[in-house]
């Protein structure tokens, strides 16, 4: 038991530290999509880096000699990248050209509850009533403070619908990805997901780039190579290692620190005001997620596909 304990350790360690490695590179994808998207398309900016990563992507396949998923981990690497290669990306892209990073970090605050949830979904889990009850009012506050403090008094923005698209297919790519990644790797998770990606990204970066011609400075270019190198590619590599090492559940919940950072980042580097009602909201979410995260349980055994 003694020895049990002790190989454990080191390896729930290694996965809480790539976890919170994959959430710093995270926490500055919002400010510095906000840099871009001030200067470049907001379309370029999503699909471009995708396009980007998909170069590095395929190199780091060649290097390793990575073999090729099977049918059906196409077909979930497919759900991986609508929900991280395509969705969250251009949502917040689009987003962001009109809203500030802080307020974005707000609505991403309930990204670990929806993660949660795609994960007991995925899992075939079935939690207590207090788990659902605890997502919906972390969610019910999220939408409360959107309605409030949005461009359109009483309603939602068209940035905060945005925000809550590219909330709900980050966590379903965020989940499936960490499952995914217990038979292929984080990195070879990513790395395929790019590849299978490159039919949709190519084709409207490049339509973009015709359309509106990139033009801008240092801190834009900047901006989008960081998300091209590290929120698009080198970020996943420790994210989905982490989940699929300590599984979803326990290193998921490392992502409550995230929102707190992109409002340290927003406020830092781009000058933007942090209100006191976001502050407010921001921490209510994330109790509402410790909760969520306290009440899920155990995953349902997952039948074991036959050989193909």
């Amino acid at each position: 038991m003694t020895d049990q304990s002790s190989a454990t350790e080191p390896r729930t360690i290694t996965a809480i530290a790539l976890g919170a490695l994959g959430v710093l590179a995270f926490s500055m994808s919002l400010p510095a999509t906000r840099v871009a998207v001030h200067d470049l398309d907001p379309w370029f900016v999503a699909f471009g880096r995708a396009v980007g990563a998909a170069l590095l992507a395929g190199e780091y396949l060649r290097l390793t000699g990575a073999p090729r998923p099977t049918r059906a981990q196409w077909r979930r690497l497919s759900i991986v990248a609508l929900g991280v290669v395509v969705g969250f990306p251009l949502f917040t892209s689009l987003a962001l050209t009109t809203q500030t990073s802080a307020h974005g970090a707000v609505v991403v605050s309930v990204l670990p509850a929806m993660t949660a949830v795609f994960a007991v979904l995925r899992a075939g889990e079935r939690p207590p009533p207090l788990f659902w009850f605890a997502s919906a009012t972390g969610l019910t506050l999220v939408l409360a403070f959107l309605a409030t403090s949005g461009s359109m008094r009483g309603a939602l923005s068209p940035a905060d619908v945005f925000l809550l698209a590219a909330v709900v297919l980050c966590g379903l790519g965020y989940a499936e990805g960490g499952r995914l990644a217990r038979e292929l790797g984080g990195a070879r998770t990513i790395c395929w997901a790019l590849l299978l990606s490159l039919p949709v990204t190519v084709p409207i970066t490049v339509v973009a780039a015709v359309t509106d011609r990139p033009s801008a400075g240092v801190a834009a270019w900047s901006a989008f190579g960081y998300l091209t190198v590290v929120s698009m590619f080198l970020g996943f590599f420790a994210w989905y290692a982490g989940l699929a090492r300590g599984g979803i559940a326990k290193v998921g919940q490392i992502q409550l620190v995230q929102p707190v950072l992109t409002l340290i980042w927003s406020a830092l580097l781009l000058g933007e005001a942090v209100t006191p009602g976001a502050l407010v909201v921001a921490g209510a979410v994330l109790a509402c997620v410790v909760l969520i995260q306290r009440t899920r349980s155990g995953p349902t055994p997952a039948r074991r596909p036959g050989r193909r």
